[in-house]
């Protein structure tokens, strides 16, 4: 198996595109940032507004992910394409 070069470049528009995504399908669902926060356990609507921005180096974990597709009730595929 080849070993797969990522750049952090690469990875920054990954985290970037996924953020837009949660952004997007929270929006569709009329759901504040808020909202999600508490929805998904997270203690600082602040870091779901910098990880939709991917600000300051903020992105959603896997669980985090996990736990919006439950909550937004989508494929968790929707968030990672």
């Amino acid at each position: 198996m080849e070993d797969t070069e990522i750049t952090q470049e690469e990875l920054n528009e990954f985290y970037k595109r996924v953020g837009q995504n949660v952004k997007e399908q929270r929006k569709k669902y009329n759901i504040t940032q808020m909202q999600l926060a508490l929805a998904i356990s997270h203690n600082s609507v602040g870091h779901v507004a910098k990880a939709e921005l991917n600000k300051f180096n903020k992105h959603f974990s896997l669980q985090h992910l996990y736990k919006i597709a439950k909550v937004l009730k989508i494929d968790i595929c929707e968030l990672i394409k």
